[in-house]
């Protein structure tokens, strides 16, 4: 009995640190819409979350350090005007915001740090999402100046299903080469299943030059994770812990109508 007792324990703890290793965090900053076509005003939704998307799990996003959108030369504050939710079962954000003028919209938020036990470190995701707007088709690989990002070198919008989506990672507004990159996909329908649990994130390496390359194998949103250690460290009852930098961005790949 207690060996049999035993056996269970030691197989839960296995489970459950084998799916806390292979499941990736990412923070998220999700649109209603990745392209604004009427020529008219329109609001759009933006929704942030932090979760491991795949899986549909969440986790506790406090409420932003701050969260912006840039367009038109111009950087505006939107922290004031989040309004708390629920997304996967967990704390979230919410806004909306109204498109008025042609360009392109990048939205992004810096988030409070996360404790993590299972890795023994605090986790800060610069997430960003990219939408465009009444024709403008330019400007769309700017960069935001955050402390670590993924800059695209293709469009982060417009994009097909199969389409490769490229992006240089930088940190302090230097590349990184060979950074490692983690790609999950976001399973809101929870339509997808993975045939094991090694492809609930897709990992690649950056290239000497800081570039990733990744083909989106099916339509919906893709998130992308540039991971690094911060060079600073925090406090945890007392003790400094390493802080995981994380620049992520979310595309949107579309199937074409028939």
């Amino acid at each position: 009995m207690k060996k049999q007792l035993w056996v269970i324990i030691v197989s839960t703890v296995m489970v459950i640190f084998s799916a806390g290793s292979v499941w990736a965090h990412f923070g998220m900053v999700a649109s209603s819409d990745s392209m604004v076509m009427q020529d008219d005003e329109k609001t759009i939704d933006i929704r942030l979350s932090f979760s491991h998307p795949f899986e549909m799990v969440g986790m506790e996003l406090l409420k932003p350090k701050s969260f912006s959108v840039a367009a038109n030369g111009e950087k505006i504050s939107l922290t004031t005007r989040l309004n708390e939710t629920r997304i996967m079962g967990h704390k979230a954000w919410e806004t909306s915001y109204t498109i008025k003028r042609p360009g392109v919209y990048m939205f992004y938020m810096e988030p409070k740090p996360y404790w993590e036990p299972a890795e023994d470190c605090f986790i800060v995701h610069y997430t960003k999402t990219v939408v465009t707007a009444f024709g403008v088709d330019d400007g769309w690989d700017a960069e935001i100046g955050l402390k670590t990002e993924i800059v695209p070198l293709s469009k982060p919008y417009g994009l097909y299903s199969g389409n490769v989506f490229q992006g240089i990672i930088k940190l302090d507004g230097k590349i990184v080469p060979f950074a490692e990159v983690e790609v999950e996909f976001y399973n809101k329908s929870k339509r997808f299943k993975a045939p094991t649990d090694y492809m609930i994130t897709q990992t690649i390496k950056a290239d000497q030059n800081g570039v990733f390359t990744y083909a989106a194998p099916w339509a919906g949103w893709w998130g992308f994770a540039a991971l690094n250690t911060a060079d600073y460290k925090l406090k945890k009852d007392g003790k400094d812990k390493d802080v995981e930098i994380g620049a992520v961005i979310w595309v949107e790949f579309q199937e074409p109508i028939f």
